[in-house]
């Protein structure tokens, strides 16, 4: 997994909405531990270039700014349609977190 500073952000910000700790019964602190151990687990990107706008959705833009700037063979998401193309020109498959599992175990 990788990230840049601006993704990390977005995943706390994300993370930290009560939606989302509700939804995995988790409190404040526990969000806080749980964004902790996931950027911890990031592989840091530094952002040389910004390929912003490629994607209609200004989020999606930070996942594939660091994954450009990473290297990254692909990204994966439950998102795959708002991703489109555009990935593929820069030689990044766009996945679904299932097919990217299976991936793994063969």
């Amino acid at each position: 997994m990788l990230a840049n500073v601006a993704l990390a952000l977005e995943y706390e910000a994300t993370c930290r909405r009560a939606e989302h700790g509700g939804a995995a019964g988790l409190n404040s602190a526990q969000v806080g531990i749980f964004v902790d151990a996931v950027i911890a687990l990031a592989e840091p990107v530094e952002t040389h270039f910004l390929w912003r706008p490629q994607l209609r959705d200004p989020g999606d833009e930070l996942v594939l700014e660091a994954a450009v700037n990473g290297r990254a063979n692909a990204i994966v998401t439950f998102n795959q349609k708002d991703f489109g193309e555009v990935p593929m020109r820069f030689g990044i498959e766009v996945l679904a977190p299932a097919d990217a599992l299976r991936r793994t175990e063969s």
